[in-house]
């Protein structure tokens, strides 16, 4: 649909997951540059103040030499049940939603939200929220395409249509660094953290990231200072709104009108799609 946009003369502020393998992301790519309009992916943490002054802060030194990025994503999910076929909603064009994909009959616990958990449609939770963590990794330490990816894990919890894993350990093996992802959709995980976040690991000290603050620790443990955002973003709610999707909508808008580039223009963040489907 986005490379339809395109076509059609449109900019296209285009959500995650966009892609389902590295190909796709280098024909949207390719659409971009023929046409020639903006392109900005809906991974909201690239427009927030703190995130990106640790970043800044990052490359300027504050923790030393960077090494290792953690990703995490920690939710209890519950069941999504064994889908029946049901009458497709009024409100629904099925066909069009499907979009590329092999046509299936409509089941009653695919739409709104738990298609994220098939593989005609979805991406499991690695492609769901690991993309958004992953990336602040990625951005922080500087690297593009890993040289290695070592995953596992496994569907533990429910006996249900879920097809992808509900608990996962992704490595992202670099020249000199490394990034991993851990997701448990299901089953918070313990001692307790909050739900989504990162962590980047230099020789002077840690950093951590999330969507509404940027926190600075020594090697011993101990809190430096805090950054915090002006607006708070929701989490780990299917929603997700808050200050950071306005912001970065508002910059997708002046990029439009104004010129200039995008927080996350496709052609810059592309890797991060590169990498995420590996795991």
């Amino acid at each position: 649909m986005a490379i339809m946009a395109l076509q059609a003369g449109k900019h296209v502020y285009v959500e995650k997951p966009c892609s389902h393998n590295p190909h796709e992301n280098e024909l949207l790519v390719a659409a971009q540059r023929k046409y020639k309009k903006i392109v900005q992916m809906g991974n909201q943490q690239r427009s927030a103040q703190s995130s990106a002054l640790a970043v800044k802060e990052i490359k300027e030194g504050i923790i030393g030499n960077v090494y290792k990025g953690e990703a995490y994503y920690s939710a209890n999910r519950g069941s999504i049940g064994t889908g029946k076929l049901v009458d497709v909603p009024k409100t629904l064009n099925w066909d069009l939603w499907q979009g590329p994909a092999p046509r299936e009959a409509f089941r009653d616990n695919v739409h709104p939200y738990n298609w994220h958990w098939f593989k005609s449609w979805g991406t499991g939770e690695i492609h769901n929220n690991g993309t958004h963590e992953i990336d602040i990794c990625r951005w922080a330490l500087g690297v593009d395409l890993p040289n290695k990816v070592t995953s596992f894990g496994g569907k533990y919890t429910f006996d249900d249509d879920w097809q992808f894993p509900d608990n996962q350990e992704v490595t992202y093996q670099y020249d000199d660094k490394l990034i991993t992802w851990t997701g448990h959709s299901r089953g918070k995980i313990q001692p307790s953290q909050p739900g989504r976040g990162a962590s980047i690991y230099g020789s002077k000290g840690v950093i951590t990231l999330s969507r509404n603050n940027y926190k600075l620790f020594g090697l011993d443990g101990e809190l430096i200072k805090t950054v915090d955002e002006k607006v708070k973003s929701e989490t780990t709610n299917t929603v997700g709104g808050g200050g950071l999707d306005v912001t970065h909508i508002a910059n997708f808008f002046n990029a439009i009108r104004l010129g200039g580039e995008t927080k996350c223009s496709y052609r810059r963040c592309k890797y991060k799609h590169h990498d995420v489907p590996f795991g």
